[in-house]
């Protein structure tokens, strides 16, 4: 075959360079003929330049693995496949335009998706087209959702890959009509009514669409989408901002603007982004938001040439300071006392915001961080002078957080940080690779170099070395990627430090955990260490030290230790190279020896030379510690390198042996596996076995090879492990497939014989057994049967020569063996029909033949396989092969069916007693021998075949059609056709491709086979009807006749029971994943490549098996499944409903065979009521893939509803969880169908494929559904008519469903009722019609039913018919309208604005604060950012809305129930107490429905009239003792309220005359603690979102309250304070009354009552907060102000100079009560009081998001009086409180330069402050402030915080001195490493210093006593400055509590504090102890390197401290 195919191919490349120039596609076609997939892959690699024209491709770079050329066989031309896809378009085209989404465009898009699937390639223009046409679909308003998700799911597989379409030049989107589905979720404010009807879209998948289309808008677009979602941006109701960044996000395009457009290049934004970004301060999300854009940002403009790009990237050098603050942020890094940076009240305002978020999973903030840091990363960093260049940054960040990485300090940070890590690494990597491929096109200057690459690596060192410990799984998982990805890009910095972590770890010197980190760290980096000079010598030795891991004690170790061998194995080949290649011996008898003696001893003798090389570079290692450095490239010569590497590989055959050996002992020591597939230590063990053998035996040489065959025949013979039998098998199998010839002749001898002699000696499997176990005696046949079974399975045509002795074996075990023992037997069976008919490769060589025969050497270690050159070695069927399949087929078969059929004769041989199981066994075991052999010859049937199908087809002639739509019935018998599913047993697919079928179609074989498969399934049903008949509960039996059954189903062509498809795809994935790195493509070993060829083929043959049209015999055993989904026994229901699962799957027109049978089924049992039977039949109807069918079918629907609700009545839990589980399956069957798509018609034309080739293979044109559109499009009317008559028929009977389900309702059990009504609403309840009058008359009497569950159902039903009135008329009364989402509301006005003139703000503010206006403005973010042109409104009186006759006839008809009566039961109901603690709320549904009914008595359809009502409303209210009367109360009075706004006048002020005084009585006196909830709800539902003048007298009576300070109710004042508060957050910046509050609030400052402080406090901050907006002219003007402001824009929230003056006011008074207070006072006094109040205030103004106003408060005043505050210890509260703000301060974001002032303040009070509590207090923000602006702070500050600290270890107070210590510490560890440095340096002369200068007198260490007072004086000034220098060094020792080995200077440290301290009386000694035990233990895991750093005489000097003898 090799041969022919070379021939091949030399031809193909004559015909492919024809020299006349002539390359026409033909002569391909012709060139194709010859050759097996020759196809444009060929030429250079790539596709030919005069092959394809490129610009057709839908790729931008060409495929890396030709898949089609490798397959043994020819397969289809590429015109061939094109005109397939053009097919199946023209199919979906005529769907689409025809109105049939389900099953047609569905149907079409999986085939299309399933031809992609093949790796074939749509051309750009069909790709384009269909992307438009997707995008379009998936949004077409009237799509129902689950059809619309189908289409979504498309559109992101055809955009998924950025190499098909590249964003901006062949594919742009418009974002328009997402963004305008996106709005009816999160901007709700613009549409007149909520969308009651359905919520037509899931969010989720907008989403998802939004980041897969955003690639595809249009960056010219940016300016307008601005326009359109700036002028949303308010923070007076925060959601809005949060709900505009989150669309920017998702919509912003980011790729690069076209060239010359100045506006829009990113810079023009960016001061706007981070104005924007200010004005949300402390909130996560918002951060997270801005990292995902920036990050986007990077990575599209990278390669954008005009873009300017510095030593930050795209970014300004402030600007990327302030992202890498927010980074810092981000981690969540604890710091000190803070808390964290953020605040939780900041993002709860985020409201339908979080719609828009992106999974968190998917899309990590770590993700984003790390995008955005490699895509700005470039040479230009190296050149950046100031040291802020984006890669220092990155290293001062990595430093400054080194410690949190280390695994003894973990917690919740651990995760995000290696996860940042990995992403860094894999992202530089993935750049690296694409910029070194050229596939990324960068400028030059930008391109990453080795300098970066370097310092890239560097900087994340160490913080890996750390990692791969860590205790967590996840980051260690993650950090050992990001090893493996360092590794790769610099393999000198990093494999030293991790050789020399590895060695000591293997040799077991360290803890367990260690060691499996360390061999995971080897499996990952192998692959790296083979292909590196140097460190591949190490690589034997580490195997070698890697078999102690294989250990049935840490089966955890096992797995890691194998995974190391197989990766290993897959980069180098166990060949010997010291030794010449001798000559191969080829036959197969001769013994070898270890060596040859032939071979001479070329070098040196064996090993020695490289153990001793090994010695010493161990040595080496561990001299120098884990800094080292090792440089082989140049310390090795190339030939010493080889000398070495070629003596390392003579130890191989001593490895094999040892690592056999280990294996078996684990073998035999493993535990019994209890249950298969439990996923157990032991089971992953067994599974990993085979992973690892089959690499390691196909890298070894012939020699070792045999040495290995040798070893494990031995043991096969000698032992009989039974719990270890799967996994020998397994490494037989591997080791058969190797080298079949051999290996079977040596193996298969002594099996055979092994068997027969345990069958004929020992009377093996001569017993019937039951149950699972295995009896002992059958133990070594099973133990050789299965070992046997698996050396014949995959390996080849060798197994021919031992066809006649298999043969005989296999009928000698059927007929001697019984019990358990048989089904290994026929499995053998299985596995050698497999072997012989299937097509696989049997390649598994690490190198190509060529090389293997040139022999190999050291260069052959670690090369990866080239993609597009590989021989493949296919198995084939060949004839003999296929004789003896059919042989055996027809042996083991025809016996099964044989006896089968003898059992269930009269004169069966074994009787039927029903004592003994002996028949019910031979039934069993012969139909399982039936199902495995059916499946093992799948591969030979052929789902066209006459016995299989009815519909063959010709398959010469007819390649790839449809043949044409049947349009037969026509109006023949119309409404049997129109209720089913249109088409769906016609839509048949023939796109078949050659997959090497092995046999001769019609030869006498094929008929052998086929007529032997029929004979299986008629002997099958036969068995059913007896088994039914006579043994109806003989589970075992119908257990294996259901499993045979889905195998004759399903096991046609290909073995689909077996899901092989799905295990090869797994265990590919699985082995290639050590390979794959970001941006390289297929770099896999040889082995791997071949697998992925032979998936490939095992892809096609599962393309082909589609379903196939049912035969005769089909239908009868589908008929038998369904029989039996409905028995008694639960076993026999299961197995049997997952055959008929899969059996529907596969056949066509199956599900409407199948239902009528399970629905007369489930009626029969309801009749006899059989749970078991109700059981299976619903679960067979509704829970698998039957009820979308019923759902669609409307011959079945009805019976199914009906028996469903008789379902609902069974008393069975199983049932009723069950009913449970299937309501919303039947409930969607109720829906109405889609009755309007709309869609773009000139997208759907354009899909339409172009006929070009027409010309050229006009002979054998085949048939296609339609030649040009025309003709398409004549097909569209006849089907649009047929499904829309269809859909009227249905709607019909959906209506008489309907009334008749009402009439049930009425006289049923309440909980019937409730099941039913839910379907008869669904039913009934239509865009046309509304509802139905029987249907209104239950609704609106069930709203007062006397039981509960039921008045929620009607109550809510209630709600959504009167929505959707008003929804109609709202949308003209058009359906068209109401998708499109058209409203025209008569009361809605346009109201024009002047944002020219300088005062309109100003304007258009006060005119909120009169009660009269023209127009509403209900939304509140019109001008509080940025002015449009006009604004919408809304006119005040009388509604102007108008509803026609439909409409009308509903709300007269349901008023005609609302009566006085009806109104009273309903308020008694809503007094009542409700049941559950949860709904004891305020209720929107009660409140509505009142609504709803005054609006009805408004236009005088109610018998009730509104006097009614007010007598009513007054006796729910009674004395208002009650809390439920309150509730009521407050629901009807909202009623009143917001439903008056539409009555006219006169009503209106009718209904205020009742309400407003009742109002202000109960809020006056009647608010308690138990029912002011209920109120506020009321407040917010009347005022919330609505102008507050509609509202007015409400909104005005509540403003004009001012304090009381003599009154003793404080509950009254500081209820009424919360409801304004709540009509202030409320109206927002709307709310104008504000000042005489501020006044009054202000004034009283000092309230007695807590309760109301508390109110006051927020109260003052949210007038603050909302007092604020920005109100710029328009969108252009915003920009440029930002722009010229600075490049990050302007600085919101700068206070006013009234604000100014207030706080000034308010310190000055605090200061002034403060002075007044006596100390010591016991009792509350002003300044107490007004403290708290102040406390509260800056409390709720520092968490939001407008916290930066106070900044420039901080320092001075402000940190003083808190200072104070903490002072005072009489008021514990006051304290805590104040102590609470001040640790706010430093978390508040401060802008570049506004820190200047607070550090010196901070620094003033640390120095000079006289309270040591305060200087004590002020360290916690000194650390705090100096990390959270690490990025920000500049030099100077810096330095002063260090001085302070510094000198504050002086301080008299010694808890002052240890918190400096541990301050400084914290300081100098987060320091950024340069400055770092020098800090350290002179810190530790400083402190080294004042011990040597300051020694203590000889006297005093034998503390004489002292007599003068001076003397005292100086000694304790001595202790201090002595005790001050202890700390200050013992900090810096502290600082690095985990680096190891210790820095160079500490050390020394240490020395000088043992030496000269340690003996010191008191603190200082007690201190220097504390220093040296701790350095101690943090290091007890490293100490055995950590040691090292020290000098002899240190570690003298230490030890006389440390460890002092016990009695000494």
């Amino acid at each position: 075959m090799a041969g022919d195919s070379l021939q091949h191919e030399r031809i193909a490349d004559l015909l492919g360079h024809q020299p006349n120039g002539n390359h026409s596609d033909r002569s391909h076609e012709e060139s194709r003929a010859t050759s097996p997939g020759v196809g444009g892959y060929r030429l250079g690699g790539g596709y030919g330049d005069n092959d394809v024209d490129v610009s057709r491709l839908g790729r931008t770079r060409p495929r890396v693995f030709p898949y089609a050329r490798y397959l043994p066989y020819e397969t289809e031309s590429i015109s061939q496949r094109e005109q397939d896809v053009d097919e199946m378009i023209k199919h979906l085209y005529i769907a689409v335009a025809s109105g049939d989404f389900v099953p047609g465009a569905v149907h079409w898009t999986k085939e299309i998706r399933g031809w992609m699937s093949l790796k074939f390639d749509l051309t750009k223009k069909q790709r384009i087209s269909l992307v438009k046409l997707y995008y379009e679909l998936c949004l077409a308003p009237g799509l129902e959702q689950a059809v619309a998700e189908r289409f979504a799911s498309m559109f992101m597989v055809l955009t998924k890959r950025k190499h098909y379409l590249r964003p901006g030049k062949d594919l742009i989107l418009d974002w328009r009509p997402l963004f305008k589905e996106l709005k009816v979720f999160v901007l709700p404010v613009d549409f007149s009514t909520p969308n009651t009807y359905s919520s037509k879209r899931n969010v989720r998948t907008l989403t998802k669409i939004c980041t897969f289309a955003q690639l595809f808008f249009d960056p010219k677009e940016i300016p307008v989408m601005l326009e359109e979602f700036l002028p949303y941006f308010s923070l007076s109701y925060s959601e809005h901002a949060f709900v505009v960044l989150a669309l920017m996000n998702l919509m912003l395009p980011t790729s690069p603007p076209p060239e010359g457009e100045e506006k829009l290049l990113p810079q023009s934004f960016f001061p706007t982004y981070f104005h924007l970004w200010s004005t949300i301060n402390r909130s996560m999300m918002i951060d997270m938001r801005f990292l995902d854009i920036f990050s986007r940002q990077a990575r599209d403009c990278l390669g954008a040439g005009h873009i300017p790009f510095g030593p930050c990237g795209l970014f300004t050098e402030q600007q990327s300071s302030i992202i890498f603050t927010a980074v810092l942020r981000l981690l969540e890094i604890p710091v000190g006392q803070a808390t964290t940076p953020y605040s939780a009240t900041v993002d709860v305002g985020a409201g339908s915001s979080l719609f828009l978020e992106r999974d968190p999973r998917k899309h990590p903030v770590s993700h984003s961080i790390a995008r955005w840091i490699v895509m700005s990363i470039s040479p230009k960093c190296l050149e950046s002078e100031n040291e802020k260049s984006t890669l220092h940054q990155l290293e001062a960040l990595i430093q400054g957080i080194e410690t949190f990485f280390h695994p003894s300090n973990s917690g919740a940070w651990t995760r995000t940080l290696a996860q940042l890590v990995y992403y860094l690494a894999d992202f530089f990597v993935m750049r690296w690779n694409r910029e070194q491929s050229g596939e990324y096109e960068i400028p030059e200057d930008r391109k990453l170099n080795e300098a970066v690459k370097h310092r890239f690596v560097s900087c994340l060192r160490d913080v890996v070395f750390m990692g791969i410990y860590a205790k967590s799984g996840t980051a260690m998982n993650y950090s050992l990627s990001t090893l493996q990805s360092l590794a790769y890009l610099e393999p000198n910095l990093i494999l030293p430090g991790a050789l020399q972590r590895i060695y000591p770890a293997m040799q077991g010197l360290v803890e367990v955990h260690r060691t499996i980190s360390s061999i995971r760290a080897l499996q990952m980096l192998c692959n790296i260490i083979a292909k590196t000079k140097g460190f591949r010598c190490h690589l034997t030795t580490l195997l070698g030290l890697a078999l102690p891991g294989i250990d049935a004690n840490d089966l955890d170790k096992t797995m890691h230790t194998l995974a190391f061998i197989q990766a290993v194995c897959y980069n180098i080949p166990l060949h010997d190279l010291s030794k010449e290649p001798s000559r191969v011996k080829s036959d197969l008898n001769s013994d070898y020896e270890v060596v040859d003696p032939d071979s001479s001893l070329a070098a040196g003798s064996g090993t020695a030379l490289a153990v001793e090389w090994i010695t010493g570079q161990v040595g080496r290692f561990d001299q120098e510690g884990p800094g080292i450095e090792i440089d082989y490239m140049n310390e090795l010569s190339e030939e010493d390198e080889e000398a070495i590497l070629k003596s390392s590989t003579a130890g191989f055959a001593e490895f094999i042996i040892s690592f056999l050996g280990r294996v078996f002992t684990l073998l035999q020591n493993l535990p019994d596996a209890a249950r298969v597939k439990s996923g157990s230590p032991e089971e992953n063990v067994v599974n990993t076995l085979p992973a690892a053998f089959t690499p390691m035996l196909a890298s070894l040489s012939p020699e070792l090879y045999d040495l290995a065959l040798e070893h494990i025949a031995k043991f096969i013979a000698g032992h009989v492990v039974h719990q270890a039998r799967d996994a020998m098998a397994f490494i037989c199998n591997a080791l058969v497939k190797i080298s079949p010839k051999k290996a079977l002749s040596r193996l298969l001898p002594e099996l055979i014989s092994s068997i027969r002699n345990e069958i004929d000696e020992n009377g093996a499997g001569s017993t019937r057994t039951t149950g699972s176990e295995i009896l002992p005696r059958d133990r070594a046949l099973v133990w050789y049967v299965s070992i046997l079974s698996m050396c014949v399975v995959h390996v080849g045509r060798d197994v021919i020569d031992f066809k006649d002795e298999l043969f005989e074996l296999a009928g000698f075990m059927q007929d001697t063996c019984k019990g358990i023992p048989l089904v290994h037997v026929s499995n053998f069976v299985h596995h050698l029909l497999l072997n012989l008919t299937v097509t696989y490769t049997m390649d598994y060589c690490l190198y190509e033949k060529g090389e293997l025969e040139r022999g190999l050497t050291p260069d052959s270690w670690g090369k990866a396989g080239d993609p597009t050159n590989l021989e493949i070695q296919w198995h084939v069927p060949q004839q003999d092969e296929l004789s003896f399949a059919i042989r055996i087929f027809e042996a083991q078969g025809g016996r099964a069916l044989n006896a089968l059929s003898e059992l269930i004769s009269e004169t069966a041989p074994i009787a039927r007693d029903g004592v003994g199981k002996d028949w019910s066994d031979e039934v069993s075991r012969h139909l399982v021998l039936l199902r495995l052999v059916i499946s093992g010859m799948s591969r030979l049937f052929r789902s066209d075949d006459g016995t299989v199908t009815p519909y063959t087809f010709d398959c010469a002639e007819s390649h790839g059609q449809v043949v044409g739509i049947d349009e037969s019935n026509d109006g023949t018998n119309d409404s049997a056709v129109d209720l089913g599913e249109p088409d769906d047993d016609k839509v048949k697919r023939s796109f078949q491709y050659p997959t090497g079928y092995p046999l001769e179609i019609g030869s006498p074989q094929y008929d052998a086979v086929h007529k032997l498969r029929k004979s299986a399934g008629e002997t099958l049903h036969k068995i059913h009807e007896f088994l039914v008949k006579n043994q109806e509960d003989d589970v075992p039996c119908f257990n294996a006749l259901y499993t045979a059954y889905k195998s004759w189903f399903v096991d046609i062509g290909i073995e689909r029971s077996a899901h092989v498809l799905d295990r090869l795809t797994r265990l590919l994935s699985a082995d290639t994943h050590p390979f794959k790195f970001s941006g390289t493509r297929k770099q896999y070993p040889r082995p791997l490549l071949v697998r992925r060829a032979n998936l490939y083929h095992f892809q096609r043959l599962r393309f082909n098996e589609d379903p196939r049209a049912a035969s005769e015999l089909d239908k009868t055993l589908l008929l038998d499944l369904a029989h039996s989904s409905t028995s008694l026994y639960t076993d026999i229901r299961r197995t049997s409903q997952s055959a008929a699962e899969q059996a529907m799957k596969s056949i066509v027109g199956a599900k409407p065979l199948v239902i009528p049978v399970l629905l007369d089924a489930l009626d029969d049992a309801l009749k006899k009521s059989e749970h078991p039977r109700i059981k299976g039949a619903v679960y067979s109807l509704l829970f698998g893939s039957l009820a979308k069918p019923i759902g669609r079918n409307w011959k079945f629907a009805p019976t199914m509803i009906r028996l469903f609700i008789r379902v609902t009545e069974a008393d069975r839990p199983s049932i009723q969880k069950l009913v449970v589980n299937s309501t919303f399956t039947i409930q969607d069957m109720t829906k109405a169908l889609d009755r309007m798509v709309i869609i773009d018609e000139a997208t759907l034309n354009a899909v339409w494929p172009d006929e070009v080739e027409a010309g050229i293979n006009a002979g054998k044109q085949s048939r296609t559904v339609a030649r040009t559109i025309e003709d398409a499009q004549a097909f569209v009317p006849a089907k649009k008519t047929r499904i829309k008559k269809r859909r009227v028929i249905i709607e019909q009977r959906k209506a008489e469903l309907a009334a008749e389900l009402i009439e049930s309702v009425k006289s049923s059990h309440w909980k019937k009722a409730s099941r039913t009504a839910v379907m008869a609403i669904g039913l009934d309840y239509r865009f046309e019609t509304i509802a139905s009058d029987s249907m209104l008359d239950v609704v609106v009497n069930g709203v007062i039913d006397p039981h509960p569950a039921l008045r929620t159902l009607y109550a809510s039903s209630l709600n959504a018919i009167f929505g959707l009135t008003q929804m109609r008329a709202l949308t003209g009364h058009s359906y068209e309208k109401y998708l499109l989402d058209i409203h025209e509301d008569p009361d809605e006005v346009t109201v024009p604005t002047e944002p020219a003139d300088p005062t309109w703000t100003a304007r258009y503010l006060e005119s909120f604060a009169k009660p009269e206006a023209d127009a509403y403005i209900d939304a509140d973010y019109p001008g509080w950012l940025v002015w449009k042109k006009t604004i919408r409104a809304f006119r005040p009186g009388p509604t102007g809305i108008q509803y026609d006759e439909v409409e009308d006839h509903v709300r007269r008809k349901m008023g005609s129930f609302i009566d006085r009566h009806w109104l009273s039961t309903y308020f008694g109901y809503m007094k009542q107490e409700p049941r559950d603690r949860h709904n004891d709320r305020f209720r929107m549904g009660s409140s509505m429905i009142v609504s709803y009914a005054l609006d009805l008595m408004s236009d005088g359809f109610t018998a009730a009239t509104f006097e009614d009502v007010i007598d009513l409303t007054r006796a729910v209210y009674g004395d208002g003792s009650d809390k439920h009367q309150h509730r009521a109360m407050a629901e009807i009075m909202g009623a009143m309220l917001t439903s008056s706004e539409d009555f006219d006048t006169e009503l209106r002020t009718k209904v205020w005359e009742f309400a407003f005084p009742t109002l202000r009585r109960i809020f006056t006196d009647g608010l308690t603690p138990e029912n002011i909830s209920y109120w506020s709800t009321f407040v917010a539902l009347v005022i919330g979102g609505k102008d507050p003048r509609r509202q007015w007298p409400l909104v005005d009576w509540l403003a004009s309250y001012r304090l009381d300070m003599d009154t003793n109710a404080a509950f009254k004042e500081s209820s009424k304070i919360t409801l304004l508060q709540l009509v202030i957050s409320s109206a927002g910046w709307h709310f104008q009354l504000d000042k005489p509050i501020l006044k009054d609030f202000l004034g009283h400052l000092d309230h007695p009552y807590k309760g109301v402080r508390e109110v006051m406090g927020t109260m003052l901050a949210t007038i603050f907060r909302t007092r604020y907006h920005e109100s710029y002219k328009d969108v252009a003007t915003l920009l440029e102000a930002q722009r010229s402001a600075s490049d990050i824009g302007v600085r919101p929230y700068q206070p006013s100079d009234e604000y100014t003056a207030t706080i000034n006011d308010v310190v000055s008074r605090l200061e002034k009560w403060r002075l007044e207070r006596p100390a010591g006072t016991q009792t509350p006094t002003p300044y107490t009081q007004a403290s708290k109040t102040v406390l509260l205030w800056l409390d709720t103004s520092l968490s939001t998001y407008d916290c930066t106003v106070l900044v420039p408060f901080f320092p001075g005043a402000l940190m003083e009086q808190l200072l104070h505050m903490m002072d005072i210890k009489e008021d514990p509260e006051l304290q805590s409180l104040a102590y609470h703000v001040f640790r706010h301060l430093p978390n508040i974001p401060h802008r570049p330069g506004e820190d200047a002032d607070f550090v010196a303040s901070l620094v003033k009070i640390g120095m000079n402050a006289t309270s040591w509590h305060q200087r004590l207090r002020v360290l916690i923000n000194i650390q705090v402030i100096y990390f959270r602006n690490l990025f920000l702070m500049p030099k100077k500050q810096a330095e002063d915080l260090f001085h302070c600290v510094r000198e504050m270890l002086h301080d008299t107070q010694l808890e002052v001195r240890l918190g400096a210590a541990a301050t400084l510490s914290g300081m100098v560890r987060c320091a950024p490493l340069a400055y770092r440095n020098k800090q350290i340096s002179d810190l530790k002369k400083h402190f080294t210093n004042l011990l040597v200068k300051n020694p203590l007198p000889k006297r005093l260490r034998k503390a004489a006593a002292i007599t003068s007072k001076e003397g005292a004086q100086e000694q304790n000034k001595l202790v201090l400055t002595r005790h001050a220098a202890v700390l200050g060094l013992g900090a810096l020792v502290q600082a690095f509590p985990y680096t190891s080995p210790p820095p160079d200077w500490l050390p020394e440290v240490l020395a000088t504090l043992a030496g000269r301290a340690a003996s010191d009386p008191g603190t200082v000694g007690k201190s220097v102890k504390q220093v040296l035990s701790d350095f101690k233990k943090t290091r007890q895991d490293t100490w055995h390197v950590d040691v090292k750093a020290f000098k002899p005489e240190q570690l003298e000097d230490l030890e006389g401290v440390l460890w002092k003898s016990y009695f000494a």
